[in-house]
């Protein structure tokens, strides 16, 4: 393979700590900088920005955007950039690299840190097609040239995450009202999970051909049963935050004429 090319990793949180490893232990000659002194086992610290910028490649692993934006420097060779932020944010660095000849990967993290450096841990990224240092790190998935796409796509499975995360929440909470425990409960869910799932090909490619019809569960339904979630929620006491959007949502879309349409109908009230 000949000698790998350094790299240096630029913020050493969990994730940017569990990077860094993943490098070192991949044969890799790896530099660190973080703004509060910090050491990895196997690599290089330095003080300074501009010395980690020494390194052929550049990973970068920080807060946010506006915290990056001031540290980079048209020095770097190749930036492969690891910081979440919004599509448009890796749009607009992907443009100060092309004016600065700065070779740019925009990436995301699908996984937790302690998955980092496995086959679990899954590396979305857009731009560049191919980048050695990603295979470090987990299975690369390339997305398209438009380096936006890994923030497009970040966005959009952890939206489905988080709505799935708060749906339960909401469920425990409401189920435990009754005194069941959770482990009476949970197995129930993922199952009914994995069942709802089966749904999501049929009603993808609903939203792309905009034909909503069904003969399964019209949207009618579903109104009504978000309506009876949400007083059973109220009737017991807890937050109806999340019920009561969903059903106001819903019905929202059910008053511009979907009513017997799928669920998927929906999305028309999300895109406007």
């Amino acid at each position: 393979m000949g000698i790998k090319k350094t790299v240096s990793v630029l913020g050493l949180g969990r994730m940017g700590t569990a990077l860094a490893t993943a490098l070192a232990g991949d044969g890799y000659d790896v530099t660190v900088w973080n703004r509060t002194p910090k050491t990895v086992p196997g690599t290089k610290t330095v003080t300074t920005p501009e010395e980690a910028f020494e390194s052929d490649v550049v990973v970068t692993c920080l807060p946010t955007y506006e915290v990056q934006q001031p540290l980079l420097s048209k020095t770097i060779k190749t930036l492969v950039n690891l910081t979440s932020g919004t599509p448009e944010q890796a749009r607009a660095t992907a443009e100060w690299a092309k004016t600065n000849g700065v070779e740019y990967v925009d990436g995301v993290i699908m996984a937790v840190p302690q998955q980092i450096g496995t086959k679990q841990a899954r590396i979305l990224f857009s731009g560049n097609e191919n980048h050695h240092v990603l295979q470090a790190f987990g299975e690369p998935v390339h997305l398209g040239e438009d380096a936006g796409l890994a923030a497009l796509y970040d966005l959009a499975l952890l939206g489905i995450m988080w709505s799935t995360f708060g749906g339960f929440l909401q469920a425990q909470a409401l189920i435990q009202t009754a005194g069941i425990m959770p482990d009476q409960f949970t197995p129930l869910a993922t199952d009914w999970l994995a069942t709802v799932g089966t749904f999501l090909p049929e009603m993808g490619e609903q939203t792309h051909s905009k034909q909503y019809e069904t003969d399964v569960s019209a949207l009618d339904i579903n109104v009504e049963g978000l309506r009876l979630l949400t007083e059973a929620n109220e009737e017991q006491g807890l937050d109806t935050a999340v019920p009561r959007a969903l059903h106001d949502l819903f019905q929202r879309a059910q008053r511009n004429g979907h009513g017997a349409h799928s669920i998927a109908s929906v999305i028309e009230e999300i895109r406007k």
